[in-house]
């Protein structure tokens, strides 16, 4: 597990990525991808190719109809990055929120979708797995693994305003969702760590349990990612370049867990706020433009 610091404090967010299937050879992931796609060809349509693409909506449809609870409905989102030769990139989003990119050099459009379709779905199936329920014993494990990365005590992780403590609370109150449910919420909680909120917010006097408590009911929504952008352009106001500094990084991360088949959701949600952000400042300096 990675850990990542939640509110000012010792680790307490799962890192981007954590919890999926994820081999570090690309050789390796490759042949990994494929064995899943397989064994889910096989159980659900029989021998013979399988368009990963459909499989992949069918899959997402198939939890619904069981009574899985996706507020926005079952449809999976693809999203190519403009490009006029190859390689081509392209992201999809599973209906919880958790995204996925095509690891492969592609040379079409078309098989840049199946490749982000592959790794979408080979997460999605390993994610059903009983392993990647959140338990006690997951619980135990983690919270003694974070102890032992930081050089914790075992009173820190019963004390909610540590950062270990406020770890296991979030654990604690997602017990029995997936890794991948649980990856979603933290992703939001990154966002707020990566975009300074989470300081500001304590610096006001709010209690973890207070700020843990508001925004594990929040959805990450087009008014959070406003004001995250709204933070980045004040920092750039206050230093020039900030913002290219930092989306310069973003993209560089964004790209490495691509191609390694990561989860991605930190890294293209921080690219697309930091690409909000360049938008308003333009708008802003138009504004003050003299007029002629």
């Amino acid at each position: 597990l990675q850990l990542h610091s939640l509110y000012g404090g010792v680790g307490a967010g799962l890192g981007p990525g954590a919890g999926h299937c994820n081999p570090g050879n690309p050789a390796v992931l490759k042949e990994a991808v494929e064995a899943v796609v397989r064994s889910f060809a096989k159980h659900t349509q029989g021998y013979g190719r399988v368009n990963v693409v459909e499989a992949l909506q069918e899959f997402w449809q198939m939890k619904l109809t069981r009574g899985a609870d996706l507020r926005n409905g079952a449809l999976v989102v693809y999203e190519m990055v403009p490009s006029n030769s190859p390689p081509y990139v392209c992201y999809v989003s599973l209906p919880g929120g958790s995204c996925f990119g095509s690891f492969q050099f592609c040379p079409t459009k078309a098989e840049a979708r199946r490749s982000a379709a592959k790794i979408a779905l080979m997460n999605s199936v390993f994610n059903e797995h009983p392993s990647r329920r959140i338990t006690d014993d997951f619980i135990e494990k983690s919270v003694s693994e974070a102890l032992a990365s930081f050089n914790g005590n075992r009173e820190e992780a019963d004390n909610p305003n540590t950062g270990i403590g406020a770890f296991r609370f979030m654990l604690e109150s997602n017990k029995g969702k997936s890794m991948l449910e649980f990856q979603e919420l933290m992703t939001v909680f990154q966002l707020l760590h990566w975009n300074g909120s989470l300081k500001a917010m304590r610096e006001r006097q709010c209690s973890r349990q207070e700020v843990l408590a508001h925004y594990s009911h929040r959805a990450l929504d087009d008014d959070m990612r406003t004001q995250m952008a709204a933070d980045w352009v004040n920092r750039e106001q206050s230093a020039a370049s900030t913002i290219a500094q930092e989306l310069a990084m973003t993209e560089r991360e964004l790209e490495d867990a691509r191609l390694a088949g990561r989860e991605l959701r930190f890294y293209k949600e921080k690219k697309d706020i930091l690409m909000l952000a360049v938008g308003q400042l333009s708008a802003a300096n138009a504004a003050t433009l003299p007029s002629h």
